[in-house]
């Protein structure tokens, strides 16, 4: 398949890091490389990137290429490794997607709820960041770290007082946030989230 070959010369001015070598090498043997590759994954893009892999990585080690020896085999088998690399990981991706739909299925009459659940979470989550900074950041604490308020002021260096009086002007804030758009569950955030 790759039985045209370089003159010697031409291998030892690539060996020795000349670009113009390294072209007419490259010119050579793309086009071949290429329909090889393309062969096996039947992706435009993916084997020209593998071939353009294979240049870069002779580039890289052109001060071990052998001269002696013609250098059309030694594309083709970098070629070939690599391609069968992407073979891999396309057919461990496809095995990945497989299991992937095997769990979807399995919890698909979840699916409405957890879509529900996930943008009632990122409601919330936004209506959470335009709460001023330190509400913000003594609700955070309350909700994700299950602090109660004691252990809240000691981590901020507050008085007990201060950090109710914060949390309870976020929950008021987010009332109101949730009070307009209809969205009920206000009982259910401030049952979860404050800790006497």
């Amino acid at each position: 398949m790759l039985n045209v070959s370089p003159d010697r010369e031409i291998l030892v001015a690539l060996k020795a890091g000349d670009e113009t070598a390294f072209r007419t090498v490259f010119d050579l043997f793309f086009k071949r490389l290429y329909a090889f590759s393309y062969k096996m994954l039947k992706d435009k893009g993916q084997a020209e990137e593998i071939v353009n892999d294979t240049f870069m990585s002779v580039w890289a080690n052109r001060d071990k290429l052998n001269v002696e020896l013609p250098i059309g085999p030694y594309l083709y088998t970098i070629t070939r490794r690599l391609t069968l690399n992407a073979l891999r990981q396309i057919a461990s991706s496809q095995k990945a997607v497989d299991e992937l739909w095997a769990i979807i299925e399995k919890v698909s009459h979840d699916t409405e709820q957890s879509v529900l659940l996930n943008d009632l979470q990122r409601f919330t989550d936004a209506a959470i960041e335009a709460l001023p900074a330190q509400q913000q950041l003594v609700f955070k604490l309350s909700r994700y770290e299950h602090l109660n308020y004691d252990e809240i002021a000691v981590k901020l260096n507050l008085s007990r007082n201060t950090v109710k009086n914060h949390l309870v002007a976020a929950l008021k804030t987010l009332r109101s946030h949730f009070n307009h758009s209809d969205l009920n569950y206000f009982i259910l955030i401030s049952a979860v989230f404050i800790k006497k």
